[in-house]
């Protein structure tokens, strides 16, 4: 009992230290005997609450002013062990998750490329920097070759029109189903757009085709429809752009997301001008590289009852690396789903490679990309009794080496039935 007043007595005095001076004599005369009592009573019961607001308030701060740092001390310790338990839940929540819906890299990516490669270019190690693309013919302003991150890629200092160099480019070269891919950096904050209409403004008549597809750093628009990315993107750095065509259907995505859904966009596309608007007052300039058009193919399953085996070649890899690149997860996903769905179909996943490089090398190289695509299908819950991998180099060519187009078909990742 003597404790429990000495306590209180202590909360009091050290009242004094927490209030301003001046209130100090007008606060305790205020308390009277009625506080007094409340105080008594406290020292017996300890579970009463303060006489008034004051001492509430001042009760915590007094222990606080008492017990000095060691208190606030065991009180962050025990806040930290409150913490510690409800991290380790959401981890464990989150672990449980990805057991059943694992963490994937563009996860929800539904975009497939064409299966078969028409226009391609990278640009090639070959592209002299500050040369014009010798893929590519200028219908006005400028492009060159330039070097960012170390890799080769297309710049357009003061703005410029550009169309693929083709054999017959006043022909109409776009399939009723077709697909084109491209990535594209912006510096900084700028307002700079790139543009791709879907007709060739150099070789081919201006007509209904003229329509136009408006990529921004973080949106992207087709005639009355705009799609915002969800997410703040970083004010520098490289977009993936993915367009895929489909006897007048429309899709147009922005890295992992679809933007743009037009089921009906009225247009016959006969071929493609690639625009971008130079730079901006402080000389910042958008750079663009990996351009991609493909012609569209069957579907999956289908080709897998017809010929036994998937071949894919918008799976794609760091350069010489066999690390999966973010946009390989299209393809990906589509065969996780038509491995769920049909659950008595396994794979052999075989990578290849074109000619360019060491035979041993390529061999080596392509084994490892068939083991990452492999990997990451067990990753996402396929069971690994269902899949082997292998890879046999440049030996299997299914096009010639000699363009950019028969390289990229060769560079392929095949799902073959067994």
């Amino acid at each position: 009992m003597k404790n429990k007043y000495f306590f209180i007595a202590s909360i009091i005095i050290s009242l004094l230290f927490v209030l301003p001076k001046e209130s100090n004599a007008q606060f305790f005369k205020k308390l009277g005997d009625k506080a007094k009592a409340k105080i008594e009573g406290e020292a017996d019961k300890r579970s009463e609450k303060m006489v008034n607001k004051k001492i509430d308030e001042g009760y915590d701060k007094a222990e606080d002013q008492i017990e000095g740092t060691g208190k606030k001390k065991d009180k962050s310790e025990k806040e930290a062990k409150k913490e510690k338990p409800k991290n380790t839940v959401n981890q464990n929540q989150q672990a449980d998750k990805a057991d059943k819906q694992p963490n994937v890299v563009w996860s929800k990516f539904d975009f497939v490329p064409g299966d078969q490669v028409i226009f391609e270019d990278g640009p090639s190690t070959d592209e002299e920097n500050g040369e014009f693309p010798s893929r590519w013919d200028l219908k006005e302003g400028n492009a060159e070759i330039a070097e960012i991150d170390g890799v080769n890629a297309i710049v357009f200092p003061h703005g410029g029109v550009i169309v693929p160099y083709l054999k017959n480019p006043k022909e109409d070269y776009l399939p009723d189903v077709f697909t084109i891919e491209f990535d594209a950096y912006f510096d900084k904050d700028n307002k700079h757009r790139f543009w791709i209409t879907f007709y060739d403004e150099k070789n081919q008549p201006r007509t209904s085709n003229a329509h136009q597809v408006t990529f921004y750093p973080n949106s992207i628009s087709f005639n009355n429809s705009t799609g915002q990315y969800p997410e703040e993107l970083p004010l520098s750095g490289w977009r993936h752009f993915s367009v895929a065509f489909t006897k007048g259907k429309l899709k147009v995505y922005l890295n992992d997301t679809r933007l743009i859904n037009i089921p009906h966009a009225e247009l016959k596309p006969t071929g493609i001008t690639f625009e971008n608007d130079g730079y901006s007052a402080d000389k910042t300039f958008q750079y663009m590289k990996n351009f991609r058009v493909a012609k569209g193919g069957v579907k999956y399953y289908d080709r897998v009852l017809s010929d036994g085996k998937i071949v894919v070649n918008g799976i794609k890899f760091d350069i010489n690396e066999a690390t999966l690149r973010p946009e390989s997860m299209g393809p990906i996903n589509k065969i996780y789903k038509l491995m769920v769905k049909n659950p008595d179909i396994k794979f052999s996943v075989e990578g290849h490679t074109d000619s360019d490089g060491d035979d041993a090398t390529n061999l080596t190289l392509s084994k490892a990309r068939g083991k990452s695509v492999m990997d990451k299908l067990i990753s996402m819950g396929i069971n690994k009794s269902r899949l082997k991998s292998n890879g046999f180099g440049e030996s299997k060519p299914i096009d010639t080496n000699g363009t950019p187009e028969g390289k990229a078909n060769n560079r392929r990742v095949e799902f073959v039935k067994f």
